[in-house]
């Protein structure tokens, strides 16, 4: 049984017998964890590990046809919904996509969107009404290859949004035909001594807008700022702190590597480890901004 005074879970860059999934970076297809996203900087290993059995991880991959991310999203979802709901570990945390190629296309054509509108068609309602964190990144792998990775538990999280942006579930029209599902950040083992709070996929973004588009260090110190504020809604929604300091991993993925040097400088002034950073090639999803971060942050 599950002690109510210990973590469940926590992340660490090493792995050991407790490792629930270990993402290794810029490792193409070796493992089903890896992430085809090429490391510039920081540790290579992201080992999630728990205690006892209430967390599970799944992953699952759908090959594209003819390059069609939607059919492929929508396969990859239904199949993820298919072992997930009926196992003791149905509900869904925190989700991972990665495919290549995220921003080509014009307009409704994008594939970012188009993945939205395939995950869209396959969810259900359990799914939409608590939106898992998520983070969706044009990787350098596979050109047909979709990976998709979910962290599911026995019970809930507390779900957060950030009151700087619009929450993705309700983007107006103009960022597609179907909004984005998921939700800014969660909550896990709130129950408790120390409570993770996982940022999803934090970008340049307030409101519903893009900010300081073609100014990386703008677009770095807007994402930091949107960050620390959803560390404060995780505050308010569990009475305990979430402090830069507490950061157990950050992935910060950079859409272009000559920018690795702007970024290790502004991190290095934020209060986050810099040892626990892992800076990546990644690509947003949206073509205009250069930098997102995500990342797990202990209680104090």
């Amino acid at each position: 049984m599950d002690s109510p005074k210990l973590p469940r879970l926590r992340v660490s860059a090493e792995t050991g017998p407790d490792a629930l999934v270990a993402f290794i970076f810029g490792a193409a297809d070796a493992v089903p964890s890896a992430v085809d996203c090429a490391l510039l900087a920081g540790p290579p290993v992201e080992a999630w590990c728990a205690q006892g059995d209430h967390y599970a991880v799944r992953i699952v991959e759908a090959t594209e046809a003819g390059g069609d991310i939607e059919a492929a999203t929508e396969q990859a979802y239904r199949r993820l919904l298919a072992e997930t709901r009926p196992s003791a570990h149905p509900y869904l945390l925190r989700i991972w996509n990665y495919f290549a190629d995220i921003n080509a296309g014009e307009g409704d054509h994008e594939r970012y969107r188009r993945f939205c509108v395939g995950r869209a068609a396959a969810v259900d309602e359990m799914f939409n009404q608590v939106p898992p964190a998520a983070t969706a990144i044009g990787a350098d792998g596979a050109p047909a290859r979709l990976q998709v990775v979910a962290l599911c538990a026995k019970a809930p999280a507390i779900a957060l949004e950030n009151p700087r942006q619009t929450p993705a579930w309700r983007y107006p029209r103009e960022h597609g035909p179907v909004s984005p599902g998921f939700s800014r950040g969660a909550v896990l083992d709130a129950d408790t001594a120390t409570p993770r709070l996982l940022a999803s996929g934090t970008a340049s973004i307030v409101g519903h807008v893009s900010q300081h588009v073609g100014d990386f260090a703008a677009q770095l110190r807007e994402s930091l700022d949107n960050l620390a504020a959803l560390l404060e809604q995780g505050r308010q929604a569990t009475g305990r702190g979430f402090p830069l300091d507490g950061c157990e991993s950050l992935r910060v993925y950079l859409r272009r590597p000559d920018d690795l040097a702007a970024a290790q400088a502004i991190l290095a002034t934020s209060g986050i480890d810099t040892g626990r950073v892992s800076y990546l090639r990644g690509d947003v999803c949206r073509r205009e901004l250069d930098v997102e971060l995500e990342g797990v942050f202990a209680a104090s």
